[in-house]
């Protein structure tokens, strides 16, 4: 007996070298974690439970039968992160490069299975050269097959942690969140050397795929940290806003912030001038618990800001314009932004609040050309189909067809609108507006500006108040902006328990 005990030690350890010592320390060399330390670091102490730790590839093909290690490049099981269960893969590229066969896309099918069966997020680690030349065609589909499986049922996130090109960049595009490390990280579906060997454009890996590509111009990538251990410390902030699966709702926090906090600050931060811009992230920290709020794709269409936040303990989804770019209008990259999120807030019934300050969609050739219309069209499929709580707050203007498209019409289904004392609602912006309706006017003064300006100021007095529109039915109440943690908190507490029935269907046909 203590001969097997013994052997199975030896084996363990054989496994925990990856690809030997000497691959182990070339990894540190690139200024990189091992697949193990990941997880180590990632997970509560103790926790991981490993499950197929000597697994191998059975390739013969290319004298592969002489090069065999435990685990086959990729570790995988399941632990725990803040007392909540996940499921976990993390490649290593030590063991030839990560790259991907058969059997080391058994292993990630089989623990992505359990997270669906068990009802648990899925955390994929992903650093590999690609799918492995003797055996790894067409291995990619078994696990894009998964993730669309998991998608609404469990939440779905992946770590770049090193390169990730050609068809393995759409498991973790076919994923919730993805997360990348500056300067690590590297996605791209064709490499430097095929594209100058192509086009004979010369191109650098980190400017083609790097992290700052992938947050600010792609929107590939929704977070991005400095190092590894702060993209677990982002992870983990992550799942705390977020249910294991789309059959729970978020964990409340055990909250002491008041809610019946007075938000004062918010009346310093909204201009009086309606023209001049402002930072509606203030407002969105001022309302949160704690003034909190956690920000998904920073960098990326800045002219709409999502994330969560908790109020009154709860998670909320968080989707607000911001008047700080391009006067927070809605665009083509806005666009896809928000669609995308208020889809998975939708799966996982987390509550959505608008913070509204639009005055419409971009104009331009270059939208119009690019399909506004088209892509436009996404954020209403999403706010229409949204069965979850629904608030929408008009912090200072929106006109137009705005209105749906940051879903402040109860038409598309929000449950609640709110309007601040500050905001202006109309079917055109004043400017417009006057220079139809008092063309004559405007005209024949003898101060055609003077005229203007008069008749704008009149128009903005008389019709794009918030008491129009609420003697419409379009507003349900209007309130101060110190009054405005209070009464949201109020209104989802209000909301808790809706239900609502829509048609049966196999899914729906969303305007890609």
């Amino acid at each position: 007996m203590k001969d097997r005990n013994e052997e199975l030690k030896s084996r363990e350890a054989l496994a925990r070298l990856g690809g030997g010592q000497k691959q182990l320390d070339k990894q540190h060399e690139r200024g990189k974690l091992t697949a193990r330390e990941r997880i180590d670091q990632l997970l509560d102490p103790g926790s991981f439970m490993e499950i197929e730790m000597f697994v191998t590839h059975q390739c013969t093909k290319f004298g592969m039968d002489k090069e065999k290690f435990y685990g086959d490049g990729v570790v995988v099981g399941s632990g725990k992160v803040s007392g909540r269960q996940v499921f976990v893969y993390s490649q290593d590229f030590t063991v030839m490069g990560g790259s991907l066969g058969k059997a080391h896309a058994s292993k990630i099918c089989h623990v992505m299975d359990l997270a669906i069966k068990v009802g648990a997020p899925i955390i994929g680690l992903i650093d590999s050269g690609g799918a492995r030349i003797q055996e790894g065609l067409g291995q990619y589909g078994s696990i894009f097959f998964r993730n669309t499986m998991a998608s609404g049922i469990v939440p779905q996130f992946c770590l770049i942690l090193g390169p990730c090109a050609g068809g393995a960049v759409y498991s973790p595009a076919l994923c919730d969140f993805i997360f990348m490390v500056d300067g690590l990280s590297k996605m791209h579906i064709t490499g430097p050397n095929v594209i100058k060997a192509v086009t004979g454009e010369e191109i650098s890996a980190e400017d083609l795929g790097g992290a700052k590509v992938h947050s600010q111009k792609s929107g590939v990538a929704h977070l991005v940290a400095k190092t590894e251990q702060e993209c677990f410390e982002q992870v983990k902030k992550l799942l705390s806003f977020l249910p294991a699966s789309s059959r729970e709702t978020a964990p409340a926090a055990a909250d002491s912030d008041d809610p019946m906090r007075l938000t004062e600050e918010i009346e310093k931060v909204i201009p009086d001038n309606p023209q001049r811009a402002y930072d509606m992230k203030k407002i969105i920290h001022s309302i949160a618990d704690h003034n909190d709020f956690f920000e998904i794709q920073e960098d990326f269409a800045k002219n709409m800001i999502i994330g969560f936040i908790r109020l009154g303990g709860n998670s909320v989804g968080v989707i607000a314009n911001q008047p700080l770019v391009s006067a927070g209008s809605l665009d083509i990259d806005a666009s896809d932004k928000s669609a995308r999120f208020i889809r998975f807030c939708d799966a996982f019934n987390i509550p959505i609040l608008n913070l509204v300050d639009c005055p419409g969609y971009l104009p331009g050739k270059h939208q119009e050309f690019g399909g506004i219309i088209r892509h436009g069209a996404k954020t209403l499929y999403a706010y229409c189909e949204a069965v979850v709580p629904r608030v929408s707050v008009i912090v200072r203007k929106i006109y137009g067809g705005a209105m749906s498209g940051m879903a402040v019409s109860k038409l598309v289904g929000t449950d609640f609108t709110i309007a601040l004392t500050t905001a202006e609602i109309a079917i055109m912006g004043p400017e417009g507006a006057a220079n139809i309706i008092f063309k004559d006017e405007i005209a024949k003064a003898e101060d055609p500006k003077a005229m203007r300006v008069q008749m704008v100021n009149e128009y903005r007095e008389k019709f794009a108040n918030p008491y129009v529109a609420a003697e419409e039915g379009w507003i349900d109440a209007i309130i101060e902006p110190k009054d405005m943690r209070a009464c949201l908190i109020g209104m989802f507490e209000r909301l808790k328990g809706k239900v609502e029935v829509r048609p049966g269907k196999r899914h729906g046909s969303i305007p890609l």
